[in-house]
């Protein structure tokens, strides 16, 4: 081997991260102040990095250009709505992408062994490897890890109006929306098709998940299972709720009597009522009506994680 050759060998990886400048993180640091911390982390752990903050509507055009760069890495930074955001542009890279988890939930980030500090987060992007993982769209609609009605898309949005009313504490801002949500969703009547069978429910929430969430902290084993989850809350009243958001917390969901669990690689909701809806993708709250055709996306993307492709 020359010289030329094993330098570039032993040279260290190149990222681009891309930020959302509205991310509470970058607004509790301070944009100056944060892309100097992520640059020195990336060269504490021995990586090269660029970091570029933009606001979430020039966000997917400064991404693609990272993705479009042959010589490093795309890194999106954000929480979980902002990756979703971002996901029509990740998946036209033919190389592993990275995400940087800066929200308050961070499926996706705990999911790929994403955790910690954001130095401890950035010396697992640089130490990771590529794992692939499955998504899921809603007619033409991306999402990675969580899409659901009910309980869970009012909750989504009493989040963001929290986070508003509350910015200098994400706790009180989540304690805030969870108390909203609990005392003021309303069932729903949903009619269910999967796998070509039909179910109809009354529910307080219907929420579907890329593969199979286990364990106490909502993790899922395998980002590849080929699978959606679909788990049905069962209307009950307050009561009802306030044990179900207990069991979540308390890791004791999977037991609960007021939650019920299907699986399949394809399925259909329809409200019954035929109002437009509130729809949460990984977060995000959008309205919908009509029929929600669910379709797996197997192995979709490639992703940086810091554990192994199977827990």
């Amino acid at each position: 081997m020359t010289g030329g050759a094993s330098r570039r060998a032993q040279a260290p990886r190149r990222y681009r991260v891309v930020g959302n400048a509205r991310a509470g993180t970058v607004l509790e640091m301070g944009p100056d102040d944060f892309a100097r911390r992520v640059g020195e982390a990336f060269r504490a752990a021995g990586c090269e990095a660029e970091v570029a903050l933009a606001h979430p509507r020039d966000l997917k055009a400064r991404l693609r250009e990272a993705v479009q760069d042959p010589d490093a890495i795309a890194v999106v930074a954000g929480g979980d709505g902002t990756i979703n955001g971002a996901l029509e542009v990740l998946i036209e890279s033919d190389r592993p992408v990275g995400i940087l988890p800066l929200g308050t939930v961070n499926v996706l980030g705990r999911d790929l062994g994403l955790m910690g500090t954001l130095e401890e987060q950035i010396r697992g992007l640089c130490q990771g490897s590529p794992v692939v993982m499955d998504l899921g769209s809603i007619d033409g609609k991306l999402f990675h890890s969580i899409s659901g009605m009910g309980f869970f898309s009012l909750m989504a949005r009493e989040r963001e109006h929290a986070r508003r009313r509350f910015p200098f504490s994400r706790a009180m801002a989540f304690a805030f929306a969870a108390s909203r949500s609990i005392l003021f969703t309303r069932p729903i009547r949903v009619e269910m098709e999967i796998e070509g069978e039909l179910r109809e429910v009354t529910a307080d929430a219907v929420l579907v998940t890329v593969n199979a969430f286990d364990g106490e902290d909502w993790r899922r084993s395998r980002l590849d299972g080929g699978l959606f989850e679909v788990h049905v809350l069962d209307t009950g009243g307050l009561l009802s709720r306030c044990k179900a958001a207990v069991s979540m917390v308390t890791g004791s969901w999977r037991t609960s009597r007021n939650l019920v669990s299907y699986s399949g690689t394809e399925l259909t909701l329809t409200r019954r009522d035929k109002r437009r809806g509130h729809v949460t993708f990984d977060g995000e709250v959008e309205r919908r009506a009509g029929s929600l055709h669910y379709r797996l996306l197997p192995a979709a993307l490639q992703v940086i994680a810091a554990r192994e492709a199977q827990l």
